[in-house]
């Protein structure tokens, strides 16, 4: 597969997909995958479509391409990625794309470890923060390929 076949499949994965609109754990009107529709508390009744395959992978694009460019932006991501196989990038994309580059930027000792190529430090950074507290089972997903630098076992994407 291409870059783009696997950062979208790996997202779809971990962040499901939905077809029609919905109210996310921290209350937000959200569809597709992971997509936030609208401010915090704002009713589903606003939100009356329903997506396809054909226009989530679209927007999913966008907001890819978009998380990465941002990722450059950040010298210590930036150095980090440099790196990285594929599929350990996928991972660092995925876990943006999750919390926000900011919130990335934050791992700031398993970015460190990354630049050392120490895979097993880096993984053990993921695995004790409050990311993987809150996902623990996407968390311990993300530390095996970070680990293997490899998707099998761990996924099949």
């Amino acid at each position: 597969m291409n870059q783009k076949n696997e950062i979208i499949a790996l997202l779809r994965y971990e962040e499901g997909v939905r077809y029609t609109p919905y109210i996310d754990s921290l209350g937000y009107p959200t569809s597709g995958v992971g997509f936030k529709l609208g401010p915090h508390g704002a009713p589903l009744k606003n939100y009356t479509f329903t997506l396809n395959d054909k226009t989530i992978d679209a927007w999913l694009n966008n907001n890819i391409e978009r998380v990465q460019a941002a990722m450059i932006q950040n010298h210590e991501i930036a150095g980090a990625l440099s790196y990285c196989s594929q599929p350990r990038e996928d991972i660092l994309t995925s876990m943006a794309y999750q919390m926000g580059v900011g919130g990335l930027g934050g791992f700031h000792q398993m970015l460190k470890m990354i630049t050392q190529e120490n895979w097993d430090g880096a993984a053990s950074q993921m695995l004790n923060s409050v990311w993987a507290r809150q996902t623990p089972d996407r968390a311990k997903r993300h530390a095996e390929v970070m680990k293997s630098g490899e998707w099998q076992p761990t996924y099949f994407v």
